[in-house]
């Protein structure tokens, strides 16, 4: 009896090691690929991402393996891209952040969205030359938005994201991403 207890626990022991071995899966980086892309295939964030990959910026190499999460979900098969809303085009952008009560702000968007008000709103600023004002975009990091703002400083392929918070602007800093414009 003794020895089959043993037994037991030792097998459930070597099951749990390979459970646990099986629950983190990895991702090889290949050309055209962007954490962007990775996170939609794998139901995950960009943010999540990157803490799983211990990465300080949105830069990745071919060749690169990536950690995809911490549990058994992460390694199912990718998840299909979403077919509510299609992508009309594709942007790379230079992207800042910035807050409702900024020195010299209304908190009213051009737009008229008042962030005051809704601060958690996700709005960003844009060139309307280059994103028409009213656009539903989708944001890499920041996720789905409207373009309802504009700004002095907002020319060409450069947007302002809108935080709550100046914290969270200040976190977001200067970093190039992905702006899909959604039909």
């Amino acid at each position: 009896m003794k020895k089959m207890a043993m037994s037991f626990l030792a097998a459930m022991m070597i099951f749990s090691a390979s459970a646990a071995q099986a629950a983190a899966a990895t991702y090889t980086v290949q050309k055209g690929d962007t954490l962007y892309g990775i996170s939609k295939r794998y139901s995950t964030t960009v943010d999540q991402l990157k803490k799983w990959n211990s990465l300080s910026s949105n830069t990745i190499k071919i060749g690169q393996k990536l950690s995809i999460g911490s549990t058994a979900a992460a390694t199912s098969a990718p998840a299909p891209q979403s077919s509510t809303k299609s992508v009309q085009k594709e942007l790379t952008v230079k992207s800042t952040a910035y807050t409702a009560y900024c020195s010299g702000c209304s908190g009213i968007t051009a737009t008229g969205i008042n962030l005051k008000k809704n601060p958690n709103a996700k709005v960003i600023a844009v060139d309307p030359k280059v994103i028409p004002l009213g656009t539903k975009v989708y944001v890499e990091g920041y996720g789905e938005a409207v373009a309802g703002d504009t700004g002095g400083a907002i020319k060409g392929n450069k947007i302002d994201v809108h935080m709550s918070t100046s914290q969270k602007a200040r976190n977001w800093g200067v970093r190039t991403v992905k702006v899909q414009i959604l039909k």
